[in-house]
């Protein structure tokens, strides 16, 4: 491989524990292809992509970044790299393919082969059990509205716990229920494709019984050091008013806090009694199951206001269901990314310094298990990819994780999404969050400028 450095010439880069975890992060759907192969299931995503005008250019994940057969590259990729982790995902359906019954010999070897590769290049395996690419006849039989889904994904961490216990030292239950909540199920945007409002809490809250359940039985498998990656932004109202403030408070809750609190807190936020069903006090019980460290999936804040027939409420560009009683304004003032994404590396600060003084003693060590941007740049005339914009986006949020570290925040990691260029969901694969460049028509991979800053940054903070 080509070796280029890039200096990091701004002003010294403050310095990390010595023990710091560097990672980067992937999901199955978006890099894996190989959908048909050695007995892979369908999957809620496989049968929304076949749907006309779901996403962008009619992308699927049918091939994808061919991790499936291209794995070893990637491997090699990862130790050039020089990161202590890599944090990618079980497909559900690779390995029970239809969400229950028997594993599929084949889909465990895939894993195995990937599991033994990264340790063999002294580089821990840290997965998550579901990245929202769930079983079709479990979507089928009512998806995560259906509180059988949960107790199903009990039984599926049980049989992947009880296979890698032995060999992954890091475990992840389940990957931002609140986009799978509120995009798959309230706004249609992402699989399964439902618009169901305020209809669609349910499924947060088996999401949440599910982690809760996976916890266990990764614990009765004999695995350790378990979290969850739960994706997090600060909350800002667009004015002082009160209208504003209560909607962004509302909107705060639904987004951020109902996903933390009945982890850390065992309840949930007392503001979203009228809009929750009834609980049964054991289901608390089993979602607040202690975890040994919680994973922070973090892009940039959010501006809201009180609903306005002015103002869209646009998610990915996509608009939502205009009469939520809240409306999703643009951060103005701030540069951007190709996701037309604010770049606001101080609110990342907030974020996490907001954690610790929400959740005090109850919060336990924080790994930032997803933070990155989208910079479409390509390879120019001599092949090199000059993604400075990505350089400088993840300088800065390092820089504001840093400022978090000594406020007192204990965060232990920090996985950059992506590894490569990959499926964008809705996006399809309009948007490039990775460190190495794809060529989706040739498989090639290009390792970007920021690929060898960031290989420069792990060198510095191993070897000061």
């Amino acid at each position: 491989m080509q070796q280029r450095k890039v200096s990091m010439d701004k002003p010294a880069f403050p310095s990390f524990p010595s023990d710091f975890t560097w990672g980067v992060s992937t999901a199955s759907y978006q890099i894996e292809g190989a959908v048909a192969e050695d007995g892979r299931g369908p999957s809620s995503w496989d049968a929304f992509v076949a749907e006309a005008g779901r996403v962008l250019g009619g992308d699927t994940g049918d091939i994808a970044c061919d991790h499936y057969h291209r794995y070893p590259e990637d491997i090699h990729l990862m130790k050039e790299l020089g990161v202590d982790s890599y944090r990618f995902s079980f497909a559900w359906p690779r390995i029970q393919p239809g969400g229950t019954g028997p594993v599929n010999p084949a889909g465990l070897g895939f894993y195995d082969r990937l599991v033994d590769g990264l340790l063999e290049a002294g580089i821990a395996p840290s997965p998550t059990l579901f990245h929202w690419d769930t079983p079709l006849e479990l979507e089928q039989a009512g998806g995560w509205l259906n509180r059988d889904t949960a107790e199903r994904f009990g039984e599926y961490a049980q049989i992947v716990g009880e296979h890698f216990a032995d060999r992954i030292l890091r475990w992840i239950t389940i990957n931002e229920p609140v986009v799978l909540t509120m995009l798959g199920y309230g706004a249609g945007i992402h699989a399964p494709g439902l618009e169901l409002g305020f209809a669609a809490l349910p499924a947060a809250h088996n999401l949440l019984l599910a982690h809760g359940l996976g916890v266990q039985a990764l614990r009765s498998s004999g695995a350790s050091n378990i979290g969850i990656a739960n994706n997090h932004a600060v909350t800002w109202p667009a004015s002082n008013s009160a209208e504003d403030r209560q909607a962004a408070g509302l909107y705060d809750n639904i987004t951020n806090w109902i996903f933390a609190d009945p982890i850390l807190r065992g309840a949930y936020p007392p503001e979203l009694a009228p809009f929750l069903p009834t609980v049964p006090e054991s289901d608390m019980v089993t979602i607040s199951t202690p975890i040994d460290w919680y994973g922070i999936n973090s892009y940039n804040p959010t501006l809201v206001g009180a609903p306005s027939s002015g103002d869209a409420a646009l998610v990915d560009g996509h608009a939502l269901d205009a009469s939520l009683p809240f409306s999703l304004r643009e951060l103005v003032g701030y540069p951007r990314t190709d996701f037309d994404w604010p770049v606001v590396p101080e609110a990342f600060t907030e974020l996490l310094v907001g954690f610790k003084e929400r959740y005090g003693d109850n919060l336990p060590p924080i790994y930032i298990t997803e933070n990155g941007a989208a910079f479409n740049d390509g390879p120019d005339s001599d092949g090199r990819v000059r993604d400075q914009r990505r350089i400088d986006y993840t300088e800065s949020h390092l820089r504001a994780l840093k400022d978090a570290m000594n406020a007192g925040v204990d965060v232990r990691g920090y996985f950059h999404w992506s590894l490569l260029d990959n499926f964008e969901w809705a996006a399809g694969f309009s948007q490039r969050f990775g460190l190495v460049h794809m060529d989706y028509e040739t498989q090639m991979r290009t390792p970007k400028d920021s690929y060898y800053w960031y290989q420069d940054l792990i060198k510095q903070t191993k070897h000061p």
